[in-house]
């Protein structure tokens, strides 16, 4: 992946089988940025409840779209080496807003790569253009959190300017790295 040209595109149906081999190779750990949560792998497998998370999940992206009462408007986006664009790198998910939880716990951006792209910079360069997403959509600051024994997260976070403001411990997701990045 040396000299990797990353890029963040918009989730579609046609990579169905590419996102399958992304998502599934987490194995069974949680696939952070994915906003995978409410579906099962059995879910995930299916062309239509797939094609209708997308169309859900693009939704979310719009500003006028009504949302459940514990979500934001949030942009989804796969990572890709654009040499090699049929190939799912990663997910990333820029929050618009914070709620409670996101402030808490979730940040603004939350991202994950799979393995076989880990430690090749994959991570840097998607944070570097969600960021850029997030100052155009007039964000000044974006919280960015990791748990606190990720370390090439939190490594990733500060190549990108991330200011660490505390660690804290959360009922229900561990110790919690929060860092605060300045887009302006």
């Amino acid at each position: 992946m040396a000299n990797a040209r990353i890029r963040l595109i918009q989730p579609t149906v046609e990579l169905h089988d590419a996102f399958l081999e992304c998502a599934f190779e987490f194995g069974s750990g949680h696939r952070d940025g994915f906003a995978t949560d409410s579906l099962t792998d059995e879910d995930l497998k299916d062309r239509a409840t797939f094609a209708a998370w997308i169309a859900t999940r693009l939704s979310y992206a719009d500003e006028t779209t009504l949302l459940p009462p514990d979500r934001v408007h949030d942009t989804l986006s796969w990572i890709v080496d654009e040499r090699e664009p049929q190939r799912i790198l990663g997910s990333i998910s820029l929050r618009h807003r914070l709620n409670d939880f996101l402030l808490q716990v979730g940040g603004h951006i939350g991202y994950g790569v799979r393995p076989s792209a880990r430690r090749k910079g994959v991570a840097t360069a998607a944070l570097t253009l969600a960021l850029d997403q997030a100052k155009a959509l007039g964000l000044r600051q974006a919280l960015i959190t990791c748990q606190d024994d990720n370390t090439a997260s939190a490594r990733t976070i500060e190549r990108n300017g991330g200011a660490l403001e505390d660690i804290r411990e959360t009922p229900d997701h561990g110790t919690v790295r929060r860092y605060w990045v300045q887009l302006n």
